[in-house]
């Protein structure tokens, strides 16, 4: 029933509120805002860990290309060591294939 009316209506009729546009757009507002708040909060989140994700990455990377100039310098030094046993391993078989050096 409507307050101020001195005559009876039932209550279906147009006594009731209807819900204002703007309370409507307020809230669609609101939603908008924090929606566009959260979004924006996990894109920080998002390139925050992609840089975390770059870092890593680059340490690896260098980690890397130090281990492989290890790797190298230790290849030359095996391979001399190689070399250096093949002459000697030739100077001990020719030292005992030799028949006059026996006795």
């Amino acid at each position: 029933m409507c307050i101020n009316s001195s005559v009876s209506i039932p209550s279906n009729s147009f006594c009731r509120k209807r819900p204002s546009k703007r309370h409507n757009i307020r809230v669609r507002r609101l939603n908008r805002w924090r929606r566009l708040r959260k979004e924006a909060g996990t894109k920080k989140m998002v390139v925050g860990i992609k840089t975390d994700m770059q870092m890593k990455n680059l340490k690896l990377y260098m980690e890397n290309q130090s281990i492989i100039e290890e790797n190298e310098k230790l290849r030359k030094k095996a391979l001399l060591l190689h070399q250096e046993n093949q002459t000697l391993l030739a100077q001990l078989q020719k030292k005992f294939s030799n028949p006059q050096n026996h006795f």
